[in-house]
């Protein structure tokens, strides 16, 4: 599970829309208008973002990065990757099935 916010609702639906037609997730998820505390460059700002939640594997952490820089608005896109411990195993299946080389590796 990759974590990541952008800027517009248009932002995150082409970061979604070319990491699953690259078949490097699943699925993404665009959570909008979250709100946003953080210190940038020494001052603390606050705005709207969208979140992401890009449902991946493992060996396509990396893909998953690139493709994200290369679209991304931002100076320093947020990219967090957590491994899931546990997951019903069908849709585990289903991520795995789903990304290239995934047939292969399910």
């Amino acid at each position: 599970m990759v974590l990541c916010t952008a800027s517009t609702e248009k932002e995150a639906l082409q970061i979604a829309q070319t990491l699953v037609e690259r078949e490097e997730a699943a699925c993404v998820n665009v959570v909008p208008m979250i709100h946003s505390v953080y210190r940038w460059k020494g001052k603390i700002s606050s705005e709207t973002e969208q979140l992401l939640l890009i449902k991946t594997t493992q060996a396509l952490l990396e893909d998953v990065k690139k493709t994200v820089k290369e679209l991304h608005s931002y100076e320093l896109p947020e990219i967090l990757a957590l491994a899931v411990a546990d997951g019903d195993r069908n849709a585990l299946s289903w991520i795995g099935s789903s990304v290239k080389g995934g047939k292969e590796n399910f």
